[in-house]
């Protein structure tokens, strides 16, 4: 029997693409919701959820999938992280993937960053730099927060290692410093480059999306492999085998 899948933010972008994703792959989208309508009569006759929604609506579609006992897809990106927390020990109570990015390539960049920021000492100074469309609600994105967690972690550096953009007299850089700049403009789908750069010479590691599809497929695939999976939370690197 094919997967039902509940898609909760049917209207958005990528809601859109992930039922486009799931005609291509043979799957059944048993309920697509959005706001004001009716998620748990959806969720009842669906085996799994892939939530591209709203970071406000993370709650509620959790608590939902926790009662009903159903695993979880989520996509959605822009919680604190006093939140965030709070909703990873919610999370953890039915498998769940939750990823800022399912792209496969995206994956590979992480794991190539964490392989680069382990070799490359603290004399490569470390940047994230990010670009998405006009449209985009939060900042940075979460495929760039990800990629920052994983230099901190490799560098063993705390949050106050990073720099959101520089402005005015900022001095010269420190080397335990990392930057974030997030570029917003035009239908950008996704843009994300991590630079080490040393004295005479630069690394750059760089993942341009140019169709939405390649997350929707990404999101479909961790759906196919999350209903085997033991309660907890996980994430792409997870599901391609990539830890």
């Amino acid at each position: 029997m094919s997967l039902s899948i509940l898609i909760n933010g049917a209207r958005g972008r990528m809601g859109q693409a992930v039922a486009s994703a799931a005609r291509e792959m043979n799957l059944v989208v048993g309920a697509a919701i959005d706001v004001g309508d009716d998620a748990a009569a959806g969720l009842a006759r669906c085996d799994v959820v892939v939530d591209f929604s709203s970071h406000a609506a993370t709650r509620s579609i959790l608590e939902l999938a926790v009662a009903q006992k159903k695993p979880v897809v989520l996509g959605t990106t822009g919680h604190a992280a006093a939140e965030k927390k709070a909703l990873l020990a919610l999370a953890g109570q039915v498998p769940c993937v939750w990823a800022g990015n399912f792209s496969v390539g995206v994956n590979l960049l992480f794991a190539l960053t964490r392989r680069a920021a382990a070799v490359l000492g603290s004399d490569y100074d470390a940047e994230v730099i990010e670009m998405h469309h006009r449209f985009k609600k939060d900042a940075p994105s979460g495929t760039a927060a990800r990629l920052l967690e994983i230099i901190l972690e490799e560098r063993k550096l705390n949050a106050s290692a990073l720099r959101h953009g520089r402005e005015g007299i900022t001095g010269e850089r420190t080397p335990t410093e990392v930057g974030m700049h997030a570029l917003r403009g035009g239908d950008v789908v996704g843009d994300h480059t991590v630079m080490f750069a040393a004295l005479g010479e630069r690394v750059e590691l760089t993942h341009k999306a140019s169709d939405r599809g390649i997350f929707a497929r990404g999101a479909l695939r961790a759906a196919q492999w999350v209903v085997h999976q033991p309660a907890g939370v996980y994430d792409m690197q997870d599901v391609l085998g990539l830890k």
